[in-house]
C-alpha cells in the first residue's frame, strides 16, 4: 500500500492538471506511442526481468517524483496511468509482476478520477457516454482480476507486453 501511496501523492494532482489542459494530440502521441511501443518490446524479450527475482520499493520521494511524472502524462493522454506505472515498476525493479498488476489497478482508479474531474473543470461537463466507459472499464477490471489470478508470471507479462504494444500503435497513428 506505501508503494501506490507514493506514486499515487505526485500523481493525483497532476493528473487533475494534465486532464486540465487541452494539448493537441500532435505532441504528445507519437513520443508516448514511442515510448509505450518500446516498454511493449521490452515486455515480449524472451529475458527474466529484475523485478520478479528480487523487488525493491524505490524511495519514497522516488515514487513521489515519478508520480508527478505519471500523473501528468495520463492527465494529458486520458489514460489511467497504469500503461506507464506497470513497465516502470518492473523494469526499475521496484514489484513483481502479480503486485505491480493489483498496485496498477488503484492507481488507475485514483489517477483516472482525478484526471476526469481536471478535464471536467476545464469542459464543464461529462462525456456523454461516460456510463459506457465505466461499465467496459468495471468488466475489463473484473476479467483483468480472474485472469491474473489464473494465469503465470510469463503470460501476464506477454499480456502486458501487447495491450503496450496496440496503445503505442494506436498513438502513433497507426490505426
Amino acid at each position: 500500500m506505501a508503494r501506490v501511496l507514493a506514486f499515487a501523492v505526485g500523481a493525483i494532482p497532476f493528473a487533475f492538471v494534465g486532464g486540465s489542459i487541452q494539448l493537441p494530440g500532435a505532441y504528445y502521441r507519437p513520443l508516448v506511442g514511442v515510448v509505450l511501443l518500446m516498454s511493449g518490446v521490452r515486455l515480449l524479450w524472451p529475458r527474466e526481468l529484475k523485478s520478479n527475482l528480487q523487488p525493491e520499493d524505490p524511495p519514497i520521494w522516488v515514487g513521489v517524483l515519478c508520480g508527478i511524472g505519471i500523473g501528468f502524462l495520463s492527465g494529458l493522454t486520458g489514460t489511467g496511468g497504469g500503461i506507464f506505472l506497470s513497465p516502470l515498476l518492473l523494469f526499475l525493479g521496484w514489484s513483481d509482476t502479480r503486485s505491480a498488476s493489483g498496485v496498477a489497478a488503484v492507481f488507475i482508479l485514483c489517477n483516472s478520477v482525478a484526471g476526469l474531474l481536471g478535464n471536467i473543470a476545464i469542459v464543464k461537463a461529462l462525456p456523454p457516454n461516460l456510463w459506457v466507459y465505466a461499465i467496459g472499464a468495471g468488466m475489463g477490471a473484473l476479467l483483468g482480476t480472474a485472469l491474473g489470478i489464473q494465469w503465470r508470471t510469463p503470460m501476464i507479462l506477454k499480456a502486458l507486453g501487447f495491450v503496450l504494444l496496440i496503445a503505442g500503435l494506436k498513438l502513433i497513428g497507426v490505426y
